[in-house]
């Protein structure tokens, strides 16, 4: 099992970083985006081939096609690799991705069953939905016995699958692959943090996502929403890209691929699809008009392409009602009464105001585990709110932050970016057809978070001591009340010490309702985590403190001046 495990980060480091290289290498980018264009190109591509095995119904060993032309991907432009990885840049950017990686990987080998908040078996519908495309299940299959297979999107799932298919296909590396692949959207946010800011923003990015709650608790929770936030990012990125004086030829159709692959990822992704594209359409043309028709023309054909894999098999096969009517936003009985208006606004009102502040039901945590009602209580601080859903004091200084660069800024900068951000969180709040009282932070804004976590990083070297200090004691709140009180949970921990004699149906009885969901879909359906299958002792201990030492030891340094690319934002 350990020996297959070490097989899955090899082979996901291999795919991540060969396949799509033979494209990356001869674009006309700087070394760092050149990884970045790797890594979506790769997994792009990882998509299309294991969609064309499932579609064509090819014997899973057609797979092995993945991990074999990446090999060669990486042969072939080894010199290039080589000469780009020596780029310090590259190292800091690589660095910071293993530190993150590794973090998660930390965090999710502590985990015993999943537990947080409404939490409850989303995790195991994705699993359901990765073994459907594997094994070639029935169309009429039932997920969670309700949801068809046109009520979610299928990249994120079928990649997946595809490195199950050539390791092994148990939920202990299901885990282990959707972590590996959820961490990555480290990578889009250090360079968007680097675009703003220098170089010494990408550590401060590694170090703002190792202590933020809402980050690793999505990398640690099997679902589809960070890879998702990783395509958003990748296509604001080349979007940014693309309208710099010196805008390389390839960020363009990046854009439009990312985009439309974040689509495909989790539905979350459309409101960004929509109002960068109302952006895109919007922006001045520069002379010639015909070459930016064009470019938008080409733009336009590759997104609908990718988007044709999956709607156009949908619709011939499942037809159009089933594909576009069948998502949870349509489906609930919520969705289609009342006054749509009033719901968003109310879910809007909620999302931005923590649920301390106000009144209402609060029966879905309700439970007897002490440990339990507290890590409920911050978890739906972090995951639900906006404003906190990027730390405790992180939000008032990226606050701060805005309105000193507000003031710098041109007219045209600071209302391109106010409308796309407004129009961002309403449509994000607005396709989520239900009521929720506890707020939706967590459906479509998670880009928004890491978006301002990237930015915070940028400016950390313009903040006062006095700011510095106050970040890091409200980081020490957030590791220890976010990430140290969750795993805690999520691993039984205080139960195992506190209450050594207790039996498991005892503590089962102690937890939420949504926890005891989880707990009682593990057990029955025979799953072993990711964190049985390593069969050692809690690293819990061993977590906190290399946290707390990356945290301790990280230093900002003096560095050279952000890329000539970062001044344009016009």
């Amino acid at each position: 099992m350990l020996f297959s495990l070490f097989a899955s980060v090899l082979i996901f480091v291999v795919v991540c970083l060969g396949l799509g290289w033979p494209v990356a290498a001869t674009l006309r980018l700087d070394a760092g985006e050149k990884i970045l264009a790797t890594v979506a190109l790769s997994f792009t591509g990882t998509y299309l081939v294991a969609w064309s095995v499932y579609v064509l119904a090819l014997p899973p060993a057609a797979l092995w096609a993945i991990p074999v032309a990446a090999i060669g991907g990486a042969l072939l432009r080894w010199p290039n690799w080589r000469t780009t990885c020596r780029a310090a840049p590259v190292r800091a950017l690589l660095v910071g991705q293993l530190i993150v990686t590794a973090w998660c990987i930390t965090a999710l080998a502590t985990i015993f069953t999943y537990s947080g908040g409404g939490w409850a078996a989303d995790w195991y519908e994705h699993w359901e939905r990765t073994r459907f495309f594997l094994d070639h299940s029935p169309l009429e299959t039932r997920f969670l016995g309700h949801y068809a297979v046109t009520a979610r999107p299928p990249l994120g799932n079928v990649v997946i699958g595809a490195f199950l298919a050539v390791t092994r296909g148990d939920f202990a590396h299901y885990q282990l692959v959707s972590t590996l692949l959820a961490s990555l959207a480290f990578l889009p946010a250090a360079l968007l943090a680097r675009r703003w800011g220098t170089a010494a923003s990408v550590a401060v990015m590694a170090a703002l996502l190792l202590v933020n709650p809402s980050f690793l608790q999505n990398a640690t929770f099997a679902w589809t929403k960070l890879p998702a936030a990783f395509f958003v990012l990748t296509g604001l990125y080349f979007f940014l890209r693309a309208r710099d004086p010196d805008a390389p030829p390839a960020a363009g159709p990046l854009t439009a691929l990312c985009l439309a692959a974040g689509a495909l990822t989790h539905y979350s992704a459309v409101p960004y699809c929509l109002v960068l594209g109302l952006a895109w359409l919007g922006l001045h043309r520069p002379p010639p008009a015909t070459r930016w028709w064009h470019g938008t023309g080409g733009m336009a054909v590759i997104a609908g392409l990718i988007l044709t894999t999956w709607f156009g098999w949908a619709i011939a096969v499942c037809g159009p009602r089933e594909t576009f009517l069948a998502n949870s936003t349509v489906m609930s009985a919520d969705a289609r009464q009342g006054n749509q208006l009033v719901k968003i606004a109310l879910n809007l009102f909620d999302t931005v105001v923590p649920h301390f502040l106000r009144s209402f039901d609060r029966s879905l945590v309700a439970q007897t585990s002490a440990w339990g009602a507290w890590r409920d209580w911050f978890f739906q601080v972090y995951q639900l709110n906006l404003p906190l859903g990027v730390g405790s004091v992180a939000g008032l200084a990226i606050v701060r932050e805005v309105i000193r660069r507000h003031r710098t800024a041109t007219k045209s900068e600071r209302a391109g970016w106010a409308a796309s951000i407004l129009a961002t969180i309403v449509l994000g709040i607005a396709v989520h057809g239900q009521r929720d009282h506890w707020g939706l932070a967590h459906i479509c804004l998670q880009p928004l978070v890491l978006l301002g976590l990237a930015f915070l990083a940028a400016r950390w070297e313009q903040l006062s001591t006095r700011w510095r200090r106050a970040l890091v004691a409200g980081a020490a709140v957030d590791l220890a009340c976010g990430i140290v009180l969750h795993l805690g949970v999520e691993s039984l921990a205080w139960e195992r010490w506190l209450a050594p004699g207790r039996s498991m149906n005892d503590t089962l009885r102690t937890l939420s309702e949504p926890a005891q969901m989880n707990l009682i879909a593990k057990v029955t359906h025979h799953l072993a985590f990711f964190a049985d299958a390593l069969a050692a002792p809690l690293v819990l201990p061993g977590a906190i403190a290399a946290g707390l030492l990356a945290f301790a030891c990280w230093r900002v340094r003096p560095s050279p001046a952000a890329p000539p690319s970062a001044a344009h934002e016009t």
